[in-house]
């Protein structure tokens, strides 16, 4: 008999994959969150521009959350689905009352950078468990990243 899911995958490492996504869907939830309050409390120099990139960052998230979860339950697991799990799993933290764009940005820069080291981890681990999905769409997510936190770091820069 062997040890795989309905995918084919080894049945453990299908484990350990889905808890790892379900960091990383807790992280997006956050990041989620995140940017709606920066978008809805952005004030001053470069609002406009800022809130609109706001907007982009949490409509990018909303997208990734069902992916990850989807995936997830494709690996045969549950998904995290409620925001006091998420809290208590996110290495990215809530932030509040933040209206300053450099801030603002700052957050998602480092919140961008948190995730990119946890998706890189799941790309091996995918890698280890021949599981093509889960690395496919880390490769996306990692290539994504990659040129957002080029950008945020150069709008940072003084």
């Amino acid at each position: 008999m062997t040890n795989t899911n309905l995918i084919g995958l080894d049945s453990q490492k299908s484990k350990e994959l889905a808890a790892k996504l379900n960091i990383l869907l807790a992280d997006y939830q956050i990041l989620y969150i995140n940017a709606r309050g920066f978008h809805w409390n952005i004030a001053g120099e470069k609002f406009f521009e800022l809130h609109l990139k706001f907007e982009e960052i949490y409509n990018d998230a909303l997208l990734k959350i069902d992916e990850i979860a989807e995936r997830i339950l494709t690996l045969g697991f549950t998904p995290l689905h409620s925001f006091s799990d998420y809290v208590a799993t996110a290495s990215i933290k809530e932030v509040k009352d933040v209206s300053d764009g450099k801030e603002a940005l700052s957050h998602i820069l480092s919140s961008f950078q948190a995730l990119i080291l946890l998706e890189r981890e799941l790309l091996n681990l995918a890698t280890e468990a021949q599981d093509e999905g889960t690395n496919a769409l880390m490769s996306d997510y990692i290539r994504e990243q990659e040129k957002s936190i080029w950008m945020f770091a150069a709008f940072l820069k003084k």
